[in-house]
């Protein structure tokens, strides 16, 4: 069985698709493609922010670096389950990923500040994000993904994530994954993410079906669309 990998270096290009769109689409992609390791899974994440937030204002500017933490798990997760306290980083367009993989309990503690973990260098890493930003849980965020990768190159990974909702209370991974739809159309979110060049044969696909990458962010978008009208007007009225 393959490992779970702890660490990534690649670029992540996102595109959102109607239905009709990705119906088209896929008849030509299937071909190329075999289900991933995890071929369908609920993808449940939690996102920390400053109480003013600060990562994902600066995150929407598209600075040349930014960087998030989230905590993730492959659906609900009990006390006892794994989950990945994930850093997020992005500079000139590669993203560097690092990740810690403990009990959900372990973790919800450990990212509260009550307790120490095993030490490694994305454990201190970890540790001095949240020493500089103070995050604490903002946004949960959830989908239903299925995982592809390409058959001449496993690390080509192109994954569609259905049903994105998003929540503002129990921000906890281990209270379920309800909450209200994040794209009201029923858009779905195609990502690429490949090492380097896209191979010609998919470069060809995108472009006869005129499939341009997105500037799309779930925690950008719930920001924008949702928590920041809110945020504006507490501020308005509370001064």
């Amino acid at each position: 069985m393959e490992e779970t990998k702890l660490t990534f270096e690649r670029y992540e290009k996102k595109y959102l698709l109607d239905a009709g769109l990705y119906e088209r689409l896929w008849q030509r992609l299937e071909p190329y493609l075999e289900p991933d390791l995890y071929p369908r899974s609920t993808v449940c994440s939690l996102y920390y922010d400053s109480a003013d937030y600060r990562l994902i204002r600066h995150s929407i500017e598209a600075p040349v670096y930014k960087e998030k933490l989230r905590l993730r798990s492959y659906g609900v997760p009990g006390d006892g389950d794994t989950v990945f306290v994930e850093l997020k980083k992005k500079y000139d367009g590669i993203v560097y990923k690092r990740r810690v993989g403990m009990p959900a309990a372990q973790a919800a503690l450990w990212l509260a500040g009550g307790c120490a973990v095993e030490d490694s260098q994305t454990a201190r890493e970890i540790e001095y994000f949240l020493q500089n930003y103070r995050p604490e849980p903002r946004v949960y965020l959830a989908c239903e993904r299925t995982a592809w990768r390409a058959k001449e190159n496993a690390e080509l990974r192109i994954t569609f994530d259905r049903d994105i909702r998003w929540r503002q209370d129990a921000l906890d991974l281990r209270a379920g994954s309800g909450g209200e739809p994040l794209l009201e159309d029923g858009r779905l979110l195609m990502e690429i993410k490949l090492p380097g060049a896209a191979p010609l044969w998919l470069a060809h696909l995108l472009s006869e079906f005129s499939v341009f990458p997105a500037s799309f962010s779930k925690y950008g978008t719930c920001y924008r669309e949702h928590i920041l009208p809110d945020y504006i007007k507490g501020v308005v009225f509370s001064a």
